[in-house]
């Protein structure tokens, strides 16, 4: 009996609607852990890196990590990895719900699926067998209705994961997004999907993880909850709140950009913040399955109850394009949520654009504050209609179009989500070296440099702050392959997770095991990238970001002062001044067979 990992891959051709098992050995299954970092590593042996982004032939890789399954806090996690199609980076997504689960109990750590159909279609999985089966009637919905015919047609107990028509019609912002809301959002790899004519893979499994050590698991697992309930950001903040907490707070910091980052105050932002969520529209608090966090708001929407924005939804869709309306920013999450499209890209394009027709550059665009323009421009990137159509490429391809490319607020083409790192410098250093592009979660600095987790430093200071923000990287490659909750690390430090994953796997980790595993995954998105054509050059933050300083508000004056800190940076990580790995660096962390 296998313990956390199951040891299979499950490799489905499309193009011949084959599919075959192969055995993953434990030793690579511990070098990788699991979730991003198996993807990650099939990745760059099943599709070696090159200059352009493969079209159909581009692999997707969904994997599970070893505690995923096991009924831990924050554990029901999954990855999916691919080439992404905006960025040309190596590119992960992760998402909770029951999807990962079910991925399990149906008996792999990690699904490869290749080819392209030659008809819309999509996948059946379970514990006996595999299907590719046409997506007749299915082809053209949205993501709910898609969802729920699958699920009345293969069971309630059944896990789905769709795109909508903005995958379909290869939109670079398109996502992926489960039956239970939860959304593998950023990137644009729902269009790779939909580049494989795949409308969904769905999951039926009844087997069941194996824990090799129970009472060990159960000990450590009551300690974990303890610690959670313990911190005030997981058993209060979230809880009460959910993620719209940070909207009122942020703003007061003078770190919520507006109008495309020209701003980073929003004088109404506490129309839209947490708290009048709470006092207006919300209904009750939910998550995901053993979760005890609850970080979930269900609200009222136009066609009755559904899953309320995150923050940075509210962000994007609100401040970032001059709108303060709740209501609005409900109904742009929720077309986001049923077309399938990444409402971080999306709102930051919508919010560029929204600049461009300001400077009268873009006519007939849409317009700061425009409510009814901002879904109808959302509808239109979906179906790939008129001006939607140029936006459906992201902001980079489309600022770029119309000569204005320093317009675009994007890291190696994802856009910035809802942070102005001008007051908050070591989140732009995060940024700027972000392997999958512009990303807060990969190192999530907020959590040192204003929540004071583990410690509280100066914002505006650069001393540090490479070595805060690597550390956070490695921990946080590795949390991502566990795979657990990000919101989970606010409260519980990695012995805990080496603990339980030690209980979970029957194979000793220790704390210092999970940070190397961290940095090594880290170091091969690195290789990766540079093999697809990436340089130290393309490490840097917008000019607006690190020339203009801000013009008022509490982070008044302010820059990012990018250039001290990369250099510092790559120093810390074994790097050469091009940010290169040195040959020391790979061969401490084994990576010697992945080098171009």
């Amino acid at each position: 009996m296998t313990f956390g990992w199951n040891g299979k891959l499950l490799r489905v051709n499309l193009s011949n609607k084959t599919s075959t098992e192969e055995n993953i050995d434990i030793p690579f299954l511990k070098k990788w852990l699991g979730g991003r970092g198996l993807g990650m590593a099939l990745l760059a042996r099943e599709a070696p890196p090159s200059g352009r982004p493969p079209g159909k032939e581009n692999k997707l890789i969904f994997t599970a990590g070893p505690v995923t399954g096991t009924g831990a806090p924050g554990s029901g996690r999954f990855s999916l990895t691919s080439r992404s199609p905006l960025t040309g980076t190596a590119f992960d997504c992760n998402a909770g719900g029951m999807w990962g689960i079910m991925l399990k109990k149906c008996g792999y750590d990690a699904v490869i699926i290749e080819g392209s159909c030659q008809k819309p279609s999509y996948l059946l999985i379970s514990d006996t067998g595999c299907s590719v089966l046409e997506a007749d009637g299915i082809w053209g919905l949205d993501i709910p209705s898609a969802c729920s015919g699958l699920k009345k047609k293969h069971g309630e107990d059944a896990s789905v994961a769709a795109i909508g028509p903005a995958g379909e019609n290869g939109v670079l912002l398109a996502s992926v997004i489960t039956d239970d809301g939860r959304s593998l959002g950023r990137g644009g790899l729902g269009s790779v999907m939909g580049g494989k004519n795949l409308k969904a893979v769905v999951l039926k499994g009844r087997l069941k993880v194996g824990i090799a050590d129970r009472p060990g698991y159960n000990y450590f697992l009551s300690e974990t909850n303890k610690w959670i309930k313990a911190n005030p950001i997981t058993s209060q903040g979230l809880p009460e709140f959910g993620t719209p907490v940070l909207v009122n707070l942020f703003n007061e910091m003078g770190v919520l950009p507006a109008y495309n980052f020209q701003k980073s105050h929003f004088e109404t932002a506490y129309r839209i913040s947490g708290e009048a969520i709470a006092e207006t529209v919300a209904i009750k608090r939910t998550g995901c399955r053993g979760c005890p966090v609850h970080c979930t708001r269900v609200v009222r929407g136009r066609s009755g109850p559904e899953q309320g924005p995150e923050y940075e939804t509210i962000w994007s869709m609100g401040p970032q394009c001059g709108i303060d309306h709740l209501e609005t920013i409900i109904e742009a999450n929720s077309l986001c949520n049923r077309l399938g499209m990444d409402t971080i890209s999306t709102g930051v394009t919508i919010g560029c654009a929204m600049e461009l027709t300001a400077r009268g550059l873009l006519e007939g665009g849409p317009r700061f504050g425009d409510r009814e323009g901002l879904l109808d421009i959302i509808n239109k990137m979906a179906h790939r209609e008129g001006l939607g159509s140029l936006l459906a490429e992201g902001s980079m391809r489309m600022a770029a179009s119309h000569g204005q490319p320093d317009l675009a607020m994007q890291v190696k083409g994802l856009e910035i989500p809802a942070y102005d790192p001008r007051g908050l410098q070591g989140m732009g250093l995060a940024f700027a070296t972000s392997n999958r592009g512009a990303c807060h979660l990969r190192a999530y600095m907020v959590g040192t440099e204003v929540l004071g987790i583990p410690k509280r430093v100066d914002r505006f200071s650069t001393g540090g702050k490479a070595g805060l923000t690597i550390f956070s990287q490695n921990v946080n490659a590795a949390v991502d392959s566990l795979s657990f909750c990000r919101f989970i690390s606010l409260a519980v430090s990695e012995e805990y997770y080496a603990r339980i994953l030690t209980a979970v796997t029957g194979e000793q980790f220790q704390p210092q095991d999970l940070h190397l595993a961290g940095e090594r995954i880290w170091n091969l998105e690195r290789i990766y990238n540079l093999g697809c054509g990436f340089t130290a050059d393309d490490d840097r933050l917008p000019p607006r970001l690190t020339g203009e300083p801000v013009e008022s508000g509490p982070s008044r004056g302010h820059t990012v002062k990018l250039d001290e800190m990369l250099v510092e940076y790559y120093r810390f990580r074994g790097w050469d001044q091009k940010g290169v790995p040195t040959g020391r660096k790979i061969a401490q962390l084994g990576l010697e067979e992945f080098l171009c």
